[in-house]
């Protein structure tokens, strides 16, 4: 029995070993990753990649996650997007072909790509697979790891049938290093990798480099086949003392002149405070050189720069340089996160305390007897200090943080009809006109119409100059403090125009555009209050100079007796007036209205008749010309177009107020009712003026004038047999208890001059008023701010059409309508508001590197000639494009002044800046006798190489001589802290 429990003891004690391994399921889900991205197999057939294809081609990516036992890998597959090859039906090489990426090894089309990844630049392929570690994982640095990592993709390659290269990062992150394989019908490829911090001296040059790659190969033929070359230099201009960025200074014979309002502040500056563009990037390339063509080792080189074949730009541009139209943007935009009050922002709110505190402690001062003064009050640096406190507290009341002549300046620009004497006549009369002149140039222009997309307010009205000046008070001229006090001023300016009758300049006449910003709505609101009050000022006025000639001409009329002129001077009175009250008590009342824009002359014409006929026409008042021919349905008279009052303007704050008191009525039957006759006050008023105008009218000819829709017409046969046509009104009006029954019923006759106001302009405008004056700074930015973006949009298009970007351009085009979608909501998202002002910076950053550019080539508006266009051309691909081919090399015209600019600074870089600013003058010949600087200036043209990347390729048998010759490859980068060596070298699996 102990022998039989010994056995089964030992059966559960074996081991599984068909169990899979942590290792064996990684290399299962690496195949099953392959597979499902249809890697599996012969690689699909595809054109061979053109010139400049893998800068210009699409590029596509795709990744998974696959882990080896709880450490995570990134699997990603990366591959140019390309079009299959067409099947043209010619015979196909019975032999396998290579692999894709082998072919790629050899293929010199895309030598240096300037934008792709970096084992795209270094081995030339198309496709291939990374496998990396998760992003919180640590490094692959052993080199079991390593190995097992390679022996991972090594099998799945060969399983899968896999012919696309894999590779595996290791080694820290930031070194770049990789390892991979690429498997093939009977071939294979390795890829290595060396990479050092310091150049060893022996591999400094092209002859130690060659070296290193022939004993890799290790071939054995004699001769052996050549190698092709490739090699590109990297010089860095750093320097540019002698092309600073062509920023244009201010107007100082303007600001000297007194003007700043009428240009200054008309005005958004642009431009960058700094060099926008901070390395100029010049990289010579020889890409067809052969072993025994040049000579590159320790003692000589034959690669001049000058002689390369090949020149390309790139450019390093300044990171966030300091731009002033973004810097005023910023500025501006931080304002709406302020929550102070004007008074609080000026000192008011402590000044009054103060002064109260004196006035509530004055009676118990004279009532109680004074308290022992404590010694330590008695010192004289606490009588010091208590004095300074009061003085500082004193003098920032009554200082003021706006200067004085800048706030006239603004307010002449805001308001200029103030030059002009406010108290004549004309300057009224001329501001109502500019006020209403349309500009049908400006209507037809898109950018005037900008307004309309971005909720603002038009680019020429007093709501626009006002959100400039505010920006630039607040940028330039004290921040917060002086923005408030210019509001202050503003709404001061403005209350002082409503008191004595003066149009706002720079408002379009009519009732508030819900189309532009509230604020604007809410001067235009102000200007119609004005409007209004000077209208019936005006015709009081003149209804006391008619008074007072009828009055003159029956003291002066031919043999009539006193109480005759005493009888008339009533009537007439009367007849001006209305019954039992004077002009001057119903002008001004709450109750009373009188409708301004009525034709006098028209309104007394049917008193002047009603002196000779009796009747009810007597009575009419307020007619203004007869309707269509129309008669009464009641009598023979014609039915007269009533004077109306004109419904009250409104903004949209008081059509939103109005809309939410209406619907918190309700829906029942009296809240409904109450609605009803909320809204109909207009039509009361209406049918008031209709009845003056018309005697004896009954609703069916209020309806037939009004609402022609509701009195419904119809051919009858009478009882003698006539057709003639009668009419009634429609079923709506007919329904029991209908409004427009309700309030006829309820008019009284009155015409519109004698009817209280629906447009209390006083109200309204003390309303306006009281609205503006709490704003407090944040607010009044809130308002502005669409102002201020359509404002820096124009200022862009502006600067953009000097210097032509077609990339601007779109982006402006682009943001617009992203403008359009962010400002039209009542509440602003703030958030992507910031982010669309980095747009906007993003722009003028662009433009400014366009600028900076134009001016270090020397390109100048007007000129002409093939060599500008073509540097033109240049400076714009340079803005578009990575990397910029240079036509030409060094002997074109951009290659002369790139050779110019980079011995420039190398002469500078051997003097000190005095000595440099004395030979800045003789830089203007350096461009026409280049041999006479590199013949007798010790100073090399070029400073030493930045980089230094050099690409040897060869066809070779390997690792055998009766091997299939197989594409080798080695690209080397020497730089001043690192030394890289990425090599390709195949091998023929059949037959070694």
């Amino acid at each position: 029995m102990a022998a039989d429990s010994d056995a089964e003891s030992e059966v559960f004690e074996i081991t599984d070993f068909t169990t899979a391994s942590e290792w064996e399921r990684f290399v299962s889900k690496v195949e099953e990753v392959l597979n499902d991205w249809k890697l599996i197999g012969n690689s699909t057939e595809k054109l061979s990649p053109q010139k400049g294809e893998y800068t210009n081609g699409t590029w596509g990516e795709r990744s998974q996650d696959i882990h080896f036992a709880d450490f995570k890998f990134y699997i990603t597959h990366y591959f140019l997007k390309q079009e299959c090859e067409k099947d043209d039906g010619k015979d196909k090489p019975e032999e396998d072909p290579f692999p894709l990426a082998m072919q790629d090894l050899l293929c010199a089309n895309n030598d240096f790509p300037p934008r792709a990844h970096c084992l795209v630049r270094w081995y030339g392929i198309r496709e291939f697979v990374v496998i990396t570690p998760g992003t919180n994982c640590e490094a692959i640095i052993s080199e079991s790891k390593c190995n097992l990592l390679l022996s991972s993709i090594s099998i799945s390659l060969a399983n899968s049938g896999c012919q696309v290269p894999m590779f595996v990062q290791i080694q820290q992150k930031w070194r770049r290093m990789y390892a991979g394989e690429c498997h093939g019908p009977g071939v294979r490829t390795d890829f290595e990798m060396v990479h050092l911090r310091k150049v060893p001296s022996q591999y400094n040059h092209l002859s130690g480099l060659l070296d290193i790659f022939k004993s890799k190969i290790g071939c054995t033929l004699t001769p052996l086949p050549p190698v092709n070359i490739a090699i590109r230099f990297t010089y860095i201009l750093q320097d540019w003392q002698q092309y600073s960025w062509p920023q244009q200074p201010p107007d100082f014979d303007t600001l000297l002149g007194g003007e700043v309002g009428g240009v200054e502040f008309g005005k958004l500056p642009f431009g960058a405070c700094e060099e926008p563009i901070s390395e100029l990037h010049l990289a010579t390339t020889w890409p067809h050189l052969t072993e025994g063509i040049v000579v590159d080792n320790d003692v000589y080189s034959d690669l001049d720069p000058l002689q390369a074949p090949n020149w390309s730009v790139r450019l390093r541009t300044a990171e966030n340089p300091q731009c002033l139209l973004g810097d005023l943007l910023t500025e501006f935009f931080k304002l709406c996160c302020r929550k102070e009050s004007t008074d609080e922002i000026l000192g008011r709110g402590l000044a009054e305390e103060e002064e109260n505190s004196d006035i509530s402690a004055a009676l118990s001062k004279l009532t109680e007897p004074a308290g022992a003064v404590p010694i330590s009050k008695l010192s004289v640096s606490n009588m010091v200090h208590s004095a300074r406190k009061h003085i500082r507290r004193h003098r920032r009341i009554n200082e003021s943080p706006l200067n004085t002549d800048i706030l006239n300046s603004v307010l002449l620009y805001l308001f200029p009809d103030a030059a002009v004497e406010k108290s004549s006549e004309n300057s009224k009369n001329k501001t109502s006109q500019s006020n209403a002149s349309g500009k049908a140039e400006q209507d037809k222009n898109s950018d005037y119409n900008l307004f309309l997309q971005l909720k603002s307010a038009p680019s020429d009205s007093l709501t626009y100059k006002l959100a400039l000046c505010v920006c630039l008070v607040n940028y330039n001229h004290g921040g917060l403090r002086a923005v408030a006090h210019l509001w202050q001023e503003f709404v001061l300016e403005l209350r002082y125009r409503w008191e004595n009758n003066y149009l706002i300049y720079g408002l379009s006449g009519g009732p508030p555009d819900l189309r532009c910003c509230l604020l604007h709505q809410k001067l235009q609101m102000l200007n119609c209050c004005i409007e209004r009050k000077r209208a019936r000022d005006k015709v009081l006025e003149g209804s006391k100079e008619r008074e007072h000639r009828l009055s003159g001409d029956c003291q002066n009329g031919p043999n009539i007796p006193e109480s005759t002129k005493t009888t008339m001077t009533a009537s007439t009175s009367k007849r001006d007036v209305s019954p039992g009250k004077s002009w001057d008590s119903w002008s001004d009342s709450e109750d009373e209205f009188f409708e301004c824009l009525s034709d006098q002359g028209e309104i007394e014409a049917p008193h002047t008749e009603g002196k000779e006929k009796d009747g009810s026409k007597s009575k009419a008042e307020g007619r203004l010309h007869p309707y269509n021919n129309m008669t009464l349905l009641n009598s023979t008279e014609l039915l007269y177009v009533p004077v109306t009052q004109e419904p009250a303007p409104m903004t949209e704050d008081m059509l939103d107020e109005q809309s939410e008191v209406l619907a918190k009525l309700g829906t029942s039957a009296e809240g409904t009712h109450l609605r009803a006759r909320m809204q109909s006050a207009c039509l009361l008023s209406d049918m008031e003026s209709f009845k003056a105008a018309n005697p004896g009218c009954v609703l069916a000819d209020f309806v037939r004038w009004y609402s022609p829709r509701d009195y419904v017409e119809e051919e009858v046969v009478d009882e003698r047999g006539n057709t003639v046509v009668k009419g009634e009104l429609s079923a709506r009006m007919k329904i029991p208890g209908n409004m427009w029954v309700e309030a006829w019923e309820t008019a009284r006759v009155t015409p519109a001059r004698r009817q209280r106001r629906l447009f209390d302009d006083t109200k309204e405008a003390e309303k306006v008023l009281h609205y503006l004056s709490i704003q407090k700074p944040a607010d009044l930015t809130c308002h502005l701010l669409p102002c201020i973006l359509h404002a820096a949009i124009l200022k862009l298009k502006e600067e953009e059409s000097d210097e032509d970007i077609p990339s601007v351009k779109k982006t402006i085009q682009q943001a617009t309508c992203q403008a359009s979608k962010l400002l039209h909501p009542p509440n602003h998202d703030y958030k992507k508001l910031e982010d669309f002002i980095h747009q906007l910076i993003a722009m003028e950053t662009v433009i400014t590197r366009a600028r900076s550019l134009k001016a270090k080539f020397a390109i100048c508006e007007g000129e002409k000639g093939e060599d500008t266009e073509e540097l033109k051309k240049f400076v714009s691909s340079l803005l578009e494009e990575p990397e910029v081919v240079v036509i030409g090399a060094g002997q074109g015209p951009a290659g002369s002044i790139i050779h110019k600019l980079f011995v420039n600074a190398q002469r500078l870089a051997e003097f000190t800046s005095d000595e440099a600013a004395l030979l800045a003058p003789l830089d203007e010949d350096l461009g026409h006798d280049r041999k006479t600087i590199g013949g007798s200036n010790k100073v090399p043209d070029f400073p030493s190489t930045a980089g230094r990347e050099i690409l040897l390729r060869t066809c070779v048998p390997r690792p055998a001589p009766y091997s299939k010759a197989l594409p080798q490859r080695l690209f080397c980068v020497l730089m001043r802290e690192e030394f890289r060596l990425a090599g390709a070298f195949s091998s023929d699996t059949s037959f070694f």
